[in-house]
């Protein structure tokens, strides 16, 4: 018999690493090979050449073969042992059920958990649900041992390729199984380069810079805290008309001076007003608004007539508070906005160079950084070969499909390891110093979406690293104070979709980002990080022919200025059934130049109102934020415009049926 081994074994040949292969693979429990002829293991029994075969600890001395170092029953039921090396200890993994386990299962007998050392049957194996995969979800890919077939070792699978586990099902904010039925021209793709750890980090420690000098600029030269959010505002305003390089920052704008940056600096010269709770405040800030006016045009240079019109106007408004010690809440309110009307014209005069310097000077900081980031990420490129192309042409023959991704011309190079810890459905990603949080649900979806989109990449080798690119890059979109950039993502809450999806045939979201969209179809702020993720780009480049889109903008009167000016652009342009369904604040006081428009369009079938403190809005920070923060209520009113050509009116038109459902949908469960 042994005889007849060594010649079966002479005549296969060896596998490549100088041990034997045998075209009919022995168990190794039994000891029969697979025509059930019975065979003696050898006495000097060496490790099987498997590159997964590691030492269960570094103090216990390695067994003959630790993946078959098990009870027979449990061989036979398909339980095989390995060695976790991120969590350094060993697991059990069952290839006949793909069920894994830290601790040993117990015998096929049916042995009850010992219920004084695992008191709630965890160790044992868990019930299965139907249609729930997350049970059996592993946290590594482990295939069937196969004799005589190598796989990458455990040091290979670092970064844990999501792309080999079980499907994630479970999505309770998002629905990526609804197609799309939005329609596009082709179109040449982006020549951005692709994004990297390293020039994330760098971007963000530049912009926080930036941030910081501008509140240093507001502080010395005007004596206010630079205004909330006009930062992030600033940037919305200077991305609609920008032509430069860099998808985040402003380069090539005309002009330089931000309107929108302008004129919030100039709302809180001399001194930032806040609407008064009480008639005690609303004193105090009249007279903190009248001493500071007095103040700002004696120290600053005025025209003599400017200059005697604010004092006047000062001095009037002592005598009246010396003599109206009792007056009302109203009379103080409306005597802030006399004194107001009569000076800030002339302060605004006074304060407009200094302002402009301000706009200006941010404005060529920014220009500057951009060529900085721009210098060093294609430094870092070009150390993996990798050069710039020229923009591609648009193509002559515009042929039409159904939308797709931003697809990225330039290649990636070889990513850095970005570390990833799990705690309390909490994931860190690390990368150097840098650790930033999303919790499970939100990371689970990141990878269908990176499933559905990514072409580039099929073992999810760059994915922990584009995942952290992501965060960080919306991170530093946020701000650096505390719930700065809350506004900037607020999403609508899931039954609003669902019923815009089911009534009005909705498919498509304006303004998204991989965090909080609905729809696996949307249009984002950044093209390169977004892309890998399903982004279809930026909405004021995208030109669909036909389809039903939901708009709900970030609060930047420009940029939803723009947003109509392209979204009546595009329903002229077509015959075909094309919708947007625009939601956006109903501010009356003023009313802004967007919902005047909006209100005028030609296209307007229909507009309703979502009352404030009776709807809600999903949190920007909803990937990470604690679930009892998740949705918050509006403190005002929704305006709900339909934009719609002939055919998509025909097709999609918000009858009385249909906006009742849209109004119900909106309604928190607590008022339902």
């Amino acid at each position: 018999m042994k005889m007849e081994l060594q010649s079966k074994v002479s005549q296969n040949g060896d596998n490549g690493n100088g041990s034997p292969q045998l075209k009919k693979p022995i168990d190794p429990v039994a000891g029969l090979s697979k025509d059930g002829i019975t065979m003696t293991p050898p006495i000097d029994h060496s490790p099987l050449p498997r590159q997964d075969s590691l030492p269960l600890s570094p103090q216990q001395p390695m067994s003959p073969d630790p993946v078959h170092d098990l009870p027979e029953e449990l061989l036979l039921a398909g339980w095989r042992k390995f060695w976790s090396k991120r969590e350094q200890r060993p697991y059990f993994f069952n290839k006949n059920t793909n069920e894994s386990l830290w601790d040993q299962p117990p015998p096929i007998g049916g042995q009850q958990p010992d219920l004084l050392s695992d008191p709630l049957g965890i160790g044992s194996v868990p019930p299965q649900v139907a249609g729930d995969v997350r049970l059996s979800r592993p946290s590594i890919e482990i295939p069937p041992a196969q004799v005589g077939e190598k796989r990458r070792a455990s040091a290979e699978m670092g970064q844990l390729s999501p792309s080999k586990r079980p499907a994630f099902a479970y999505s309770p904010f998002w629905n990526f199984d609804i197609p799309s039925n939005a329609v596009i021209y082709e179109r040449a793709p982006p020549v951005l380069p692709p994004p990297h750890p390293d020039i994330e980090n760098l971007r963000a420690q530049m912009i926080a810079r930036l941030r910081t000098h501008y509140q240093e600029l507001c502080q010395a030269r005007e004596g206010i805290h630079a205004p909330t959010e006009s930062f992030n505002r600033w940037l919305l305003e200077r991305k609609v008309m920008d032509k430069g390089s860099d998808p985040f920052l402003p380069s090539v704008c005309s002009p330089e001076i931000s309107q929108s940056m302008y004129r919030e600096i100039m709302n809180d010269i001399p001194v930032k007003l806040i609407k008064p709770k009480y008639s005690g405040d609303a004193k105090k800030q009249l007279f903190k608004y009248a001493e500071s006016a007095k103040k700002m045009i004696e120290t600053r240079s005025a025209s003599s007539e400017s200059r005697k019109i604010v004092k006047w106007n000062v001095e009037d408004t002592f005598t009246w508070l010396r003599k109206q010690q009792n007056a009302s809440y109203e009379d103080f309110l409306e005597r802030l906005a006399h004194l107001k009307r009569q000076c800030q014209p002339h302060l605004t005069e006074t304060a407009k160079g200094s302002v402009e310097g301000i706009c200006s000077k941010i404005f060529n900081m920014s220009a500057d950084t951009v060529k900085t980031l721009h210098e060093k990420h294609w430094q870092l490129l070009k150390e993996s070969n990798i050069t710039p192309v020229p923009p591609f042409p648009e193509p002559t023959h515009k042929r039409k499909v159904v939308c797709y991704p931003i697809q990225m011309v330039i290649p990636c190079p070889r990513m850095p390891l970005v570390e990833m810890q799990t705690e309390n459905e909490v994931h860190s990603l690390k990368y150097k110093t840098e650790a930033l949080r999303i919790n499970s649900s939100h990371f689970h979806k990141l990878e269908q979406l990176y499933r559905l989109n990514c072409r580039d990449d099929p073992r999810f080798d760059q994915f922990l690293a584009r995942v952290w690119c992501l965060l960080r890059r919306y991170q530093t979109l946020f701000g650096i104070h505390a719930s700065e950039g809350f506004g900037l993502q607020g999403a609508l809450p899931v039954p609003v979709f669902e019923c815009l999806n089911r009534v009005f045939g909705v498919s498509f979201e304006c303004f998204a980002s991989p965090l909080n969209c609905y729809f696996r179809q949307y249009c984002s702020a950044f093209e390169d990080t977004d892309s890998y993720f399903g982004s279809r780009g930026s909405i004021l480049k995208f030109h669909p022919v036909s389809g039903s889109f939901e708009a709900n903008p970030p609060f930047c009167e420009e940029l939803m200025e723009a947003m109509v000016d392209h979204f009546e652009g595009l329903l002229g342009d077509t015959q075909e059934p094309l919708s947007f369904i625009v939601f956006i604040p109903e501010w009356r006081d003023p009313p802004t130049e967007a919902l005047m428009r909006l209100e005028s369009s030609r296209f307007k079938r229909k507009q309703v109102i979502f009352p404030p403190y009776e709807h809600e809005y999903r949190s920007g920070f909803q990937h990470f934020c604690p679930k009892t923060e998740m949705s918050s209520k509006s403190l005002h009113g929704t305006m709900v415009v339909f934009l719609q050509n002939n055919a998509g009116f025909a097709k999609w038109g918000p009858t009385p049926e249909r906006v009742k459902e849209l109004l119900l949908s909106s309604k928190p469960r607590d008022t339902v």
